[in-house]
């Protein structure tokens, strides 16, 4: 398998860099990530689905190409074998409690050679690692740096960044609609981004400004298209 290269494929949105992410109570794992440099040890992140985890890995990866530096990262869809670069200065791995078998082999022997080569590694699992189900000497190298809970954002923190996505967008949400998100959708950015996502396109397709009302039509229209039958 060739050289996988880190690149930034984000398309206008979502934006996944340090300056857009809302830390709430998370400035020490800012703080550190961003004091990080080649050779440090290990440092793995866990957190529930949503809670920023690829969003930061991402952000570190391009902050480090900025300056330079070849990253690599890889996740639970990349296939191995896995080869690292002479090169590589910062490894990235995500998703690993997803790796199946021959993923953890080939996150195993990245470990060794990043060591050796005076490369960072920075993981992100749902689970801290002393929880993860990993063939053992791969958990315990996960383990062997620090480790980083993200902490679940509050509402003021929610609401500031629905309030941030939607300027990106171009968009002015009104109060009573970032209310209506967090009291009657899930709290977590894996369903409110994609939600607010949709209903950029529905208020640009009907031009019409975001609101609630807005909100309950685009749904009320999406679940009758779920509901018909084909003709």
């Amino acid at each position: 398998m060739g050289l996988r290269q880190f690149t930034l494929d984000l398309g206008p949105e979502p934006d996944q860099r340090f300056e857009r992410f809302i830390e709430g109570a998370n400035g020490l794992l800012l703080a550190h990530l961003l004091g990080l440099r080649p050779g440090d040890a290990p440092t793995l992140l866990s957190g529930a689905a949503g809670s920023g985890k690829t969003h930061l890995l991402r952000a570190l990866g391009a902050l480090w190409q900025a300056q330079g530096l070849v990253v690599q990262a890889f996740d639970a869809a990349t296939m191995a074998p896995w080869t690292l670069s002479a090169q590589a200065r910062l490894v990235l791995l995500d998703d690993v409690d997803r790796f199946d078998a021959d993923q953890q082999q080939a996150a195993f022997g990245l470990f060794i050679e990043a060591v050796g080569q005076g490369a960072a590694v920075v993981a992100a699992s749902r689970l801290p690692a002393a929880e993860l189900s990993l063939r053992e000497d791969l958990r315990t190298r996960l383990a062997w740096g620090p480790g980083f809970a993200l902490q679940p954002l509050g509402d003021a923190a929610l609401r500031q960044l629905l309030r941030d996505e939607g300027a990106h967008r171009g968009l002015l949400l009104p109060d009573e609609l970032l209310d209506h998100l967090l009291l009657r959708f899930e709290r977590d950015t894996n369903h409110l981004l994609p939600l607010l996502q949709q209903l950029d396109r529905y208020a640009m397709r009907t031009k019409r400004a975001p609101s609630v009302p807005l909100l309950r039509e685009m749904l009320m229209n999406e679940r009758d298209a779920t509901t018909t039958d084909p003709v």
